[in-house]
């Protein structure tokens, strides 16, 4: 039976947290889905075409040996029930520090009550990714400043373009 996981977000944008974060999940199934949120309430500065076709890019370098397969897809409903339609038994959560795990604790009671099938998985960002969030790496870029430490060449070039408009 192989093992599916999901690892849902809104990815605006990614950035070396969410690659270290896919990397290290992808050890954990066989087959691992990114699920990349819809979520027009966040209102996201990409388009989720823009931010599936940036996780597509930038994952595909993660292959190997130990590897799960790695499926880009976008999603607007209750993570617990995409997990569902994906047949996942796994959601993949990344951990910066405890300002996260207070919400992520209170979302993983939620998911297990909304489908007990489903486990929630916390993996804790390596040190040097722990302070990197979308937000933050959205508001260096508008300022004009250099977020090539956070995110790829590539993202790091979408965003400046995006900005220099």
């Amino acid at each position: 039976m192989q093992r599916i996981g999901i690892y849902p977000g809104t990815f605006d944008p990614i950035h070396n947290g969410h690659i270290d974060i896919i990397q290290r999940g992808a050890r954990l199934v066989d087959k691992l889905v990114i699920a990349v949120a819809i979520n027009e309430g966040k209102g996201p500065m990409f388009s989720l075409e823009e931010r599936v076709a940036m996780m597509r890019e930038e994952t595909q370098r993660i292959k190997g040996n130990g590897i799960a397969q790695i499926d880009i897809v976008p999603f607007k409903n209750l993570v617990t029930q995409f997990a569902a339609e994906m047949g996942a038994s796994v959601i993949v959560r990344g951990l910066r520090g405890v300002a996260d795990f207070d919400y992520e604790f209170q979302m993983a009671g939620m998911n297990m009550r909304l489908n007990p099938d489903v486990e929630t998985v916390f993996l804790m960002a390596e040190a040097n990714n722990q302070p990197i969030a979308s937000k933050l790496i959205r508001e260096i870029a508008r300022l004009g400043g250099s977020v090539d430490k956070f995110t790829t060449p590539a993202v790091a070039g979408k965003l400046h373009k995006r900005f220099s408009r």
